[in-house]
């Protein structure tokens, strides 16, 4: 499990806000941009732009900075970000119910591009997924770097009787690679 340092988190998140300002701005989900420009006594008519993306994202504060700076520098576009699981947001792509997606799943997401709902599908950020428990540790895992290792002894616990695992369940990213993970 990997815990980054504070300069390596800041590298990180400068990172992300680049790539997610690069995304919003390129990356839809099977519409195409309108590229006929106003002549100079016009002004552009502004689109609103359907971001859909997980919770965790926008409860991140990442929207709160990335947002405001993208629509200073297209001010032809407004976004409005709808914050669901990633199974949601996917469905959102599909019905058309959304312009740009920001979701972690990325078997569903390259199977939603492959399908023909999306055009581009681009890595911008990635997860550390941590396995919190008791204090009194009853699968003996504290410590472990080994995930393998650490799921095995969890449902070992868990079929003693010692130890409970709990899900999202929600079709989520998160719930998503939780069930990869098992499997």
């Amino acid at each position: 499990m990997h815990h980054p340092n504070a300069a390596s988190r800041k590298r990180r998140l400068a990172g992300i806000a680049l790539a997610v300002a690069l995304v919003l701005g390129l990356v839809g989900c099977g519409q195409k941009a309108d590229t006929s420009a106003p002549t100079p006594t016009e002004k552009p008519a502004v689109s609103e732009v359907i971001l859909s993306s997980t919770t965790s994202t926008q409860d991140s504060g990442l929207f709160d900075v990335l947002i405001p700076a993208f629509e200073k520098a297209l001010p032809q576009y407004k976004v409005k970000v709808i914050a669901v699981g990633t199974g949601e947001a996917l469905k959102m792509g599909e019905t058309k119910d959304a312009d740009v997606l920001l979701v972690h799943a990325k078997d569903a997401e390259v199977k939603f591009v492959d399908s023909g709902f999306g055009v581009e599908r681009k890595d911008v950020m990635y997860n550390d997924f941590l396995i919190v428990g008791s204090p009194s540790d009853p699968a003996g895992i504290k410590g472990s770097s080994d995930t393998t290792a650490a799921m095995i002894a969890i449902q070992k616990a868990g079929a003693a009787g010692k130890a409970l695992w709990v899900t999202r369940g929600d079709d989520s990213g998160t719930h998503k690679k939780e069930l990869k993970m098992w499997s």
